[in-house]
């Protein structure tokens, strides 16, 4: 690297150090992170980084955008089919963009909606301390049942009756089992509410069919990111079950309310992320779910307290783990890292702070993209059990890490990269290797 000026080679050096780390010597449990394959890698590096197409499909304010409506249709298009949905918006840029250009679609400003509190699992685009703030809704939570570990249906009917919220909003970011879609959409729509779920967590199994699809359930609205257990690249989408001038109210918020670049770059590799999982989907979603739950078991027999053991632990790809006692979750995710093991910390329903909450949250999908099963998943817990019940040093069971980590350095479940395409694509961007 001696031909660039030297910070320069510094920040490439901080990023080839990146790379080695995240993608071959640690175990990333982070429950909202993915990897791509190799081919929708190749393809995420194209001309439409650096273009604009504001407008839609057919009707753009910027020429130049003949294929960017190729892409655009046919990703939307391929989503709605496989989602039942009358409406797809691939262009928001991430799942929170999403959330807030339907919002803006589906309620006036100052209108009221209901949604879980961030300690009951609930994003903060779903509350006070985000996107709802700014278009001034009052925001209603919706109860809880410590004890399901879940939305109170009883209770939560009484409130949508009594207080009929312009949207119910469902999913969550700690999302352990389905929510009640059926019975609060019925709730709902009694009362000429809407019900949006947003299903940026458990996206992927949606799609590879462990987890109810919102639309089906009776939802009026998904909206997702498409970098979770949907292992592609960073980017959002709305998908809807209506119909008419709502949906050109969605459209209205995603542009230009709330985006006037869409990230193009990005909808080549979603869909072969799309294609990836129309092939391997359904055997990718239920490895996810049979590691969560194998991981969540091998926590709670080496001693950790595992949330929700008299529900089986979980239903998606991610587990809670109440490590009050082991000093919260700031302090153990820091030991984690430290080990070579990333997660977060995570409040749990309990919880009164984000900011010293007692809880960790670990997600599989990734390493079941490596290629990681139940097997292994005991072999994860005993690294946490060495590390944080038994006391060893970080470096000791880093090491351990390290070798594990070896075992697995190619993607599974998705597609890799013929050479000739990637000489001609590579050559298509004036880049040659």
């Amino acid at each position: 690297m001696a031909q660039y000026p030297e910070d320069v080679q510094k920040m490439l050096g901080v990023l080839l150090e990146h790379n080695e780390w995240r993608r071959r010597q640690t175990i990333n449990l982070i429950a909202a992170e993915n990897v791509m394959s190799p081919l929708a890698e190749l393809v995420y590096l194209n001309d439409l980084m650096g273009r604009y197409a504001e407008g839609s499909v057919g009707r753009r304010y910027y020429r130049g955008t003949r294929y960017v409506d190729l892409l655009e249709e046919a990703l939307s298009k391929s989503f709605a089919e496989i989602l039942g949905a009358k409406y797809v918006d691939v262009r928001p840029i991430s799942g929170t963009i999403a959330n807030l250009a339907t919002y803006y679609g589906l309620a006036p400003e100052g209108g009221t909606i209901a949604s879980l509190p961030t300690r009951a699992g609930g994003h903060i685009s779903h509350n006070q301390v985000g996107g709802p703030k700014a278009l001034k809704f009052k925001v209603l939570e919706l109860p809880w049942d410590p004890d399901a570990f879940n939305i109170d249906v009883d209770k939560a009917r009484r409130l949508i009756e009594e207080n009929r919220p312009n949207i119910v909003i469902l999913g969550g970011s700690l999302y352990l089992f389905p929510h009640p879609i059926k019975e609060i959409s019925e709730a709902a729509h009694a009362v000429s509410s809407y019900v949006l779920h947003d299903s940026a967590h458990v996206f992927g199994l949606v799609v590879g069919g462990k987890f109810p699809n919102p639309l089906r359930e009776g939802a009026d609205v998904t909206t997702s990111s498409t970098h979770k257990t949907f292992p592609g690249p960073q980017g959002g989408l709305i998908a809807s079950a209506l119909e008419g001038e709502v949906n050109e109210s969605i459209a209205r918020g995603v542009f230009p309310v709330f985006t006037s670049n869409y990230h193009m770059h990005r909808y080549a590799a979603t869909y072969v992320t799309l294609a990836e999982m129309r092939q391997f989907g359904a055997q990718y979603a239920e490895q996810i779910v049979r590691n969560a739950k194998a991981l969540a078991e091998a926590l709670h027999a080496n001693g950790f307290d595992v949330v929700a053991e008299h529900l089986g632990f979980t239903q998606t790809h991610q587990v809670a783990v109440d490590v009050s006692k082991l000093g919260g979750g700031e302090a153990v995710s820091k030991l984690l890292e430290d080990a070579n093991i990333i997660v977060n910390k995570n409040m749990l329903p309990w919880d009164k702070s984000a900011v010293k909450p007692s809880g960790i949250r670990l997600g599989v999908q990734e390493v079941t993209r490596w290629g990681m099963r139940e097997g292994d998943m005991a072999e994860i817990a005993g690294f946490f059990k060495e590390l944080l019940i038994d006391g060893k040093e970080p470096g000791q069971v880093r090491r351990k890490v390290v070798e594990f980590r070896s075992q697995f350095l190619e993607v599974k479940y998705g597609y890799g990269v013929d050479g000739e395409l990637a000489r001609r694509l590579l050559g298509s961007m004036g880049l040659t290797l």
